[in-house]
């Protein structure tokens, strides 16, 4: 099915994945449109939780991905589901000004065109399941 989905010109199909080492944030997202690897982001940032630097991971994927002017689907892939779920709580929490900015991009993305859509598929992380023995 992704094989599928990514050889299609308008989907952008972003994975997303960040780790925290000796309190140094590590954030990466790959991107592909028509199969074709196209953006790779990789961020830094010291003193940040978990859930700060993946937040900030598909933030910067969304804005990427709803950037470009063909796109009409944005599939994110990441293992931080729960993560992905706080850019549309309404609620106060810590990660609401990046849920924001997320959402302010989204609000842009389909005043292009209504019919645009977006997509979270979760994944569980290699690194955290050992027994899927996935290999990178």
């Amino acid at each position: 099915m992704v094989i599928k989905l990514s050889s299609s010109q308008f989907i952008a199909i972003v994975t997303t994945d960040a780790s925290i080492n000796n309190n140094i944030a590590t954030s990466i997202s790959y991107m592909h449109i028509s199969n074709q690897p196209l953006i790779k982001t990789l961020h830094h940032v010291v003193f940040v939780t978990s859930s700060e630097a993946e937040l900030f991971t598909i933030k910067c994927s969304i804005s990427q991905a709803s950037s470009k002017e063909n796109i009409s689907k944005i599939i994110i892939i990441t293992d931080s589901i729960h993560v992905a779920k706080k850019i549309f709580d309404l609620s106060s929490h810590p990660l609401q000004s990046q849920s924001m900015a997320i959402l302010g991009d989204l609000c842009q993305f389909f005043s292009r065109d209504p019919n645009n859509s977006i997509e979270f598929w979760e994944c569980p992380s290699c690194c955290s399941n050992h027994s899927l023995e996935w290999h990178l």
